[in-house]
């Protein structure tokens, strides 16, 4: 059977994945915000286990498995020849996979060649998780994220040169009520730079366990309401400017969940922001039992 260490976590698109953990923890593991992997010690897993839960997977799935997301937070770091293995492993298995995704951290993005990422893109891993957080250099360096706005772009453009499916993630209230409008607006010039193939947002929210908590409880740490999280949200999709990109912020920590297609539906998701600001009341805000981490 599958073994899974510790708590597992994916993005909300891999409802229906299955989640293989071919690495454990997060190698860089220092972002301020997240809680996920610092219970972990950073490891590869051995590829003969990974193939006898495979096989185990096809024996209770079948060979219908569609979808492979690897866990944990930083399976791209591996080396390129394990997760070309591992990708023929899974084909091998499921021979109706359509895709394998990972989690994709800027520190894995500068160490993967252009020409690795083609090799992974070849072999089934097609799609990558990056978490920009912010294009604000100042609001970076809080999240302790280890690059600035110029490193974060020019590392995923590696990703785009070969051609990769990137899904990009970008936190809400970081920058506090300071630096909100500062952070949506530099956080659509990265994205705007990258030009991913998705973008969607995520709310900060302290984490027991991290730095940002610590600060949060010693009263460092601004909790914006509902509707300055919906002003932020208008002023970055106010400055896309992308082609083709889908744009979600289903996470449960988002008190608004707005979709759509850019361009095609910018003005559509502007105006309804535009309607939040102009009557908070009425506005359809997730109750605070409702929101996730």
């Amino acid at each position: 059977m599958i073994q899974y260490e510790g708590t597992l976590y994916r993005p909300p698109s891999e409802a229906d994945s299955l989640i293989l953990q071919a690495t454990i923890g997060c190698s860089y593991n220092r972002c301020t915000f997240c809680a996920m992997y610092r219970d972990k010690r950073f490891r590869v897993r051995p590829i003969g286990e990974l193939r006898e839960e495979i096989a185990w997977a096809r024996r209770e799935a079948g060979p219908h498995v569609a979808k492979v997301f690897l866990a944990d937070g930083d399976a791209l770091i591996a080396k390129t020849a394990f997760l070309v293995e591992l990708c023929g492993e899974l084909r091998s298995a499921f021979p109706s996979l359509r895709r394998i995704s990972c989690y994709a951290s800027p520190q894995a993005l500068q160490v993967r060649s252009v020409k690795d990422m083609v090799r992974l893109r070849e072999a089934g891993l097609t799609q990558y998780y990056l978490g920009i957080e912010s294009g604000d250099d100042e609001v970076l360096r809080w999240l302790d994220k280890g690059v600035d706005a110029a490193e974060m772009v020019r590392v995923a453009l590696k990703a785009q040169e070969a051609e990769i499916k990137l899904s990009t993630m970008v936190l809400l209230g970081a920058g506090g009520r300071a630096r909100s409008l500062d952070h949506a607006r530099a956080s659509a010039e990265v994205v705007n730079a990258i030009g991913p193939r998705f973008v969607s947002t995520l709310v900060m929210t302290p984490v027991e366990g991290t730095p940002l908590f610590e600060t949060d409880r010693a009263g460092g740490m601004d909790h914006l309401e509902p509707i300055e999280l919906a002003r932020e949200l208008r002023e970055f999709l106010a400055h896309l400017e992308l082609d083709g990109t889908v744009f979600r912020s289903n996470h449960a920590s988002n008190y608004l969940a707005l979709a759509g297609t850019l361009p095609k539906d910018k003005e559509r998701l502007v105006a309804a922001l535009d309607a939040v600001l102009a009557s908070p009341q009425a506005a359809p805000f997730r109750a605070e039992w409702m929101r996730g981490l």
